[in-house]
């Protein structure tokens, strides 16, 4: 995040000796992003982070993406089988070389501890409640949450209600979009959020256990590793670099006299992708507006949206948990009469999730299986 925290003991002077009441050294861990040149955090450990005791199996990941018609696509989401933890029931569906995205049907608490080595993760909380554990400290989910767990961030996440989620790894870091942060990179006035926005991790005392199981995603799946220490006993740390929540209900849209572009309800952005938060907000007040969007091409993008209550203006027959998926090249907008049902309504109450990808997304076979193969049809008129 582009603002500092500090939590619980850190010493006045950075790489200084910083020891206990009975004289003993803290281990002091770097947490850094480009090297030495991005983001980072200074940790402060009562054990060795290094002490790994047993390296264990290592389950390999493969996506696959059978060969299908290009053509518009609607995932619905619902129909999916798989239970578990938020890492066990995600069921990959749509992937490329920047960006994969899965969802998740939650019905477990871990019991292992998980870090994403490679990959930045967003996890957007459609409905349930539960309390991500991690070595930063403690944060409580709610619906509507986005759930930023930047790599190398350890963690382990309790449900208290099974939770449903849209989970996103990002091969790039999850950033405030550039174009609302100043140079020095606070949010400015004409944000549709702020800092004040943002819940960050409450400080918990430190766990001096032992014997620690930990799985670590890598690109090509996951390692299982058995660290001597536990994680989680940090003594305090200090730094830009921590996982972070904002909620879409807390996104303050931007609205106009006529349509206003997606670019305006974005909320993040990574290299290679956006994402945008579609919330409840006034329509356009123009005389002869038309609140429905026009159709439009993506030439340089694919859309993926993510339906997550309301009722969505320019779509029949989405239910929630629904994903459309419109690749680019092919023209989509509003079905048949969403258009002429849209004027002189003067708001609307959909809550929906945009992602656009600069690179062409693959769908897997997961995702196929629950696809309606009539959608691309919808656009006629009956």
């Amino acid at each position: 995040m582009p603002f500092y925290k500090t939590s619980g003991k850190t010493p006045d002077k950075r790489h200084t000796q910083f020891r206990d009441n009975q004289k003993n050294l803290y281990w002091e861990e770097l947490v850094s992003r480009n090297g030495f040149s991005c983001l980072y955090s200074n940790l402060y450990h009562l054990n060795p982070p290094t002490s790994i005791k047993k390296i264990g199996l290592f389950k390999k990941i493969k996506l696959s993406n059978p060969e299908t018609p290009y053509r518009h696509h609607h995932i619905k989401t619902s129909k999916l089988k798989s239970k578990g933890t938020i890492i066990s029931s995600r069921v990959p569906l749509f992937f490329n070389s920047d960006i994969t995205i899965y969802k998740a049907h939650v019905n477990k608490s871990m019991s292992k501890l998980y870090k994403n080595g490679h990959a930045d993760e967003i996890l957007f909380v459609h409905s349930g409640t539960g309390i991500l554990k991690t070595n930063f400290g403690n944060m409580n989910i709610i619906p509507g949450d986005y759930v930023i767990i930047p790599r190398g961030v350890i963690w382990k996440m309790t449900i208290l209600e099974n939770i449903e989620a849209l989970v996103i790894e990002s091969k790039g870091q999850i950033e405030t979009p550039q174009k609302y942060r100043n140079k020095f990179g606070q949010l400015m006035e004409h944000s549709p959020f702020c800092e004040r926005d943002i819940r960050t991790p409450e400080f918990v005392e430190p766990i001096n256990g032992e014997n620690i199981n930990i799985n670590i995603k890598l690109e090509l799946g996951i390692q299982e590793y058995i660290y001597k220490y536990h994680p989680f006993d940090l003594v305090g740390w200090d730094g830009y670099y921590f996982p972070w929540i904002f909620n879409i209900n807390d996104f303050m849209p931007i609205t106009g006299k006529i349509h206003q572009p997606p670019p305006v309800h974005q909320t993040f952005q990574s290299n290679g992708f956006v994402v945008c938060s579609f919330v409840p907000r006034l329509f356009d007040y123009h005389e002869f507006a038309i609140p429905a969007p026009y159709a439009h091409s993506n030439l340089d993008s694919d859309e993926i949206i993510f339906y997550s209550g309301g009722e969505f203006m320019s779509r029949k027959n989405i239910e929630e948990g629904s994903i459309t998926y419109h690749p680019s090249g092919i023209p989509h907008g509003p079905q048949p009469g969403k258009i002429e049902k849209s004027i002189g309504i003067n708001e609307t109450n959909e809550l929906a999730v945009m992602i656009d990808t600069f690179k062409p997304i693959k769908i897997t076979e997961e995702a196929l299986r629950v696809d309606d193969v009539n959608y691309p049809k919808s656009w006629l008129k009956k």
